[in-house]
């Protein structure tokens, strides 16, 4: 599953003191070595990114992937595909709420295509490099100072993980999956995970529909908040997007498993990638839904559906993203601040 960062606070708003940074910041960039020090800087980003992806493509049963593929129809790898593109569409829209609040004034399009880049760096990677780093050199690129960035950034972290919390509170409640052997976890622990998990969401919207989209100040720092209505609209987007991640195995598993076992199973794949800090949950979320599906059909066909849909969700836009950012990094070669003309 997707390992996005641990939830946090929408990011702060720019200081008072911001014009001040500013003018020290265009003072900097007039300086002689500024221009060759950002190539430099965004050479060794490029370099750290094709490592990475070298490396995450070396961990991979490539042929496993590939047998599991031709093993399911055509059209139920149609029907994977069209749930992981779906999930990828809603998932890009996160960053318009960010729009909405930091006032940036690019382009929905660009906004979303910029999301679509970056996150299935995320997944593949891991947060760090695509939530944070690949997001913020493309929005910078595009002329977004580092307060709407981390605005962005913090928004689309927090939508994430409000609507999960909310549907994993009910789905740990009503669902005990089997674990893999030495990850047991009694039935009133997961039900207290569930509850916990819940009340993150509750709270949440209880503390918008306090301040009613008024700002929240916290140590002298800023938080934009949505209001009550809005962070509905947060929750349920975030709520569909995993439902659409476990509708893709759903279609993959051929029907065979009912729903709200596959959702079950994803939703804590999901936990135990993000606490084994394995780049895209690798083996984690394979390990799960064989100990979890097992009862339900055969683990070979189980096998083949997550590893297809590791395929489809995963490594399939991780290339398209790739090419897109290899393409962005191309044309705007000549910008050594990154202050032209936007292309992405």
């Amino acid at each position: 599953m997707a390992t996005p960062p641990a939830p946090a606070s929408v990011a702060a708003s720019p200081r008072p003191a911001q014009s001040a940074s500013a003018h020290w910041f265009t003072r900097l960039r007039a300086r002689p070595w500024w221009t060759w020090s950002i190539r430099l800087l965004g050479i060794a980003f490029l370099l750290l990114v094709a490592f990475l992806l070298i490396r995450q493509a070396r961990t991979v049963d490539w042929p496993a992937v590939f047998r599991s593929m031709k093993a399911l129809p055509l059209p139920v790898l149609a029907a994977g595909a069209a749930f992981a593109a779906a999930s990828h569409l809603l998932y890009s829209t996160f960053d318009l709420i960010g729009r909405h609040f930091s006032g940036h004034t690019l382009s929905v399009p660009r906004t979303m295509g910029i999301t679509l880049i970056s996150y299935p760096f995320t997944l593949n990677l891991g947060s760090l490099v695509g939530g944070v780093a690949v997001r913020y050199r493309l929005y910078s690129r595009n002329g977004l100072d580092t307060g709407q960035i981390g605005q962005v950034i913090g928004t689309s972290i927090v939508t994430n993980w409000v609507g999960y919390f909310l549907l994993a509170g009910a789905v740990f409640w009503l669902f005990t999956p089997d674990l893999p052997e030495g990850w047991s976890i009694a039935p009133g622990q997961l039900h207290a995970i569930g509850v916990g998990l819940g009340a993150i969401t509750v709270a949440y919207w209880l503390v918008c529909a306090w301040r009613r989209g008024r700002p929240l100040a916290v140590r002298g720092h800023t938080f934009t908040l949505p209001g009550p209505a809005f962070s509905l609209v947060q929750i349920a987007m975030s709520a569909a997007n995993w439902m659409l991640m476990s509708g893709a195995v759903w279609v993959l598993l051929q029907q065979q498993v009912a729903y709200p076992a596959v959702l079950g199973t994803m939703l804590f794949g999901a936990v135990a990638g993000l606490i084994s800090r394995v780049p895209a949950g690798l083996g984690v979320l394979e390990a799960v839904a064989v100990a979890v599906l097992a009862d339900y059909a055969p683990k070979d066909q189980v096998l083949a559906a997550v590893l297809a849909y590791r395929a489809l969700y995963y490594f399939a836009p991780l290339v398209l993203a790739a090419l897109a950012f290899g393409v962005v990094e191309w044309l705007r070669r000549g910008d050594g601040d990154g202050r032209a003309e936007p292309l992405v």
